[in-house]
């Protein structure tokens, strides 16, 4: 019983003293308590008219499940505007055929993503973000697009999450 009382009294001393950890391995200073995510803007050539509320919309939400902060609609500790880079949304063979047919396309979504950080400003950065799924090129765009739009949203909100509070 001794213990386990001592491991869990080390475990607490150890994560107060050096930060708020998360199961997720996101490591946020105690003093960062609020963040703000703008709405990303959409300046691809071709504006795929979800896409922009989506990423916005999931960041938002990695953000509430994965950490302790509130979400505000300004002045937050943390900060992220974004947008879809103009060759930001783009589809291009990704397997070409011995006949030189694409057998594959490749839709690659790109963000630019600008991170401050009010409390720690050795993690802010202005990056940008990309990703890409492949689908047989028989099949139309429209027809797909929703559910590549979501799997590419998904790693790039991870991408950026990881790279804000993972520091990888």
């Amino acid at each position: 019983m001794f213990r386990l009382f001592g491991l869990a009294l080390f475990c607490l001393v150890i994560s107060n003293s050096c930060g708020v950890y998360s199961l997720t391995g996101a490591s946020i200073s105690p003093e960062v308590k609020t963040a703000e995510v703008a709405y990303f803007q959409n300046r691809a050539s071709v504006v795929q008219p979800t896409l922009s509320r989506e990423l916005t919309e999931k960041l938002k939400d990695k953000i509430q499940s994965q950490t302790s902060l509130k979400l505000v609609n300004e002045s937050g500790d943390v900060k992220f505007v974004g947008e879809i880079i103009p060759s930001g949304y783009i589809i291009t063979p990704a397997a070409i055929t011995s006949e030189n047919i694409a057998a594959k396309n490749r839709l690659t979504i790109t963000v630019q993503v600008k991170f401050t950080n009010s409390k720690e400003s050795q993690y802010d950065f202005d990056t940008s973000f990309s990703r890409f799924e492949d689908f047989d090129s028989n099949i139309s765009i429209e027809s797909v697009e929703s559910e590549l739009i979501r799997k590419i949203g998904d790693q790039l909100v991870e991408d950026i999450f990881n790279r804000a509070f993972v520091n990888w």
